[in-house]
């Protein structure tokens, strides 16, 4: 199975973040599963591939080719496809994977996460999507959900369409279980 994992880029953030994230990279990579992100070197994407190239996993990178700058890009990828767009990034992200996890993140990350939501909520896809809530990171994203919920600006039966888990091993047993 192949798992996009969405994340920030920076290399400015608290070490539990990088060292959470490769904790979930090395479990995929352990797990035998593919890992498939937006092809950086440094931050979350980073984090995530550098534990699953520890446990020799797949990783596939993708990224649009005006990101191509030295030290950008994860080097040790099994594969990586340029794309000219941010949009043709997020389709390939969606079309190669099976499975999501939102890792901390910015503005960017925020995109991935609804539209992958939005895409779930409008029956286009079903697969899990797991928000890994490091250090207590997405704590305020579920109080906005369930708050846009009680205010009826989305069915409360949305709130079941992700989950929020803060340990890798317990992120892919669900991942794994997912659907059967």
């Amino acid at each position: 199975m192949n798992i996009c994992v969405y994340g920030a880029s920076s290399a400015l953030l608290e070490d539990i973040y990088y060292k959470k994230t490769e904790e979930l990279g090395r479990e995929i990579g352990r797990r035998g599963h593919g890992l498939v992100f937006g092809g950086g070197a440094t931050g979350m994407m980073g984090a995530a591939a550098r534990g699953a190239d520890a446990e020799k996993g797949y990783i596939l990178g993708i990224a649009p080719r005006f990101f191509e700058k030295p030290g950008v890009f994860y080097e040790n990828c099994s594969e990586f496809i340029f794309t000219e767009t941010m949009r043709e990034r997020k389709q390939l992200l969606e079309d190669r994977s099976d499975a999501v996890i939102v890792t901390p993140g910015g503005i960017g990350t925020y995109e991935e996460f609804f539209e992958i939501l939005t895409l779930k909520s409008l029956g286009r896809i079903d697969r899990p999507i797991v928000i890994y809530n490091i250090n207590g990171y997405y704590d305020r994203m579920k109080t906005l959900l369930e708050y846009t919920a009680e205010q009826k600006f989305m069915e409360k039966s949305n709130l079941a369409l992700c989950c929020f888990m803060d340990e890798p091993a317990k992120i892919l047993d669900y991942i794994e279980q997912y659907g059967k």
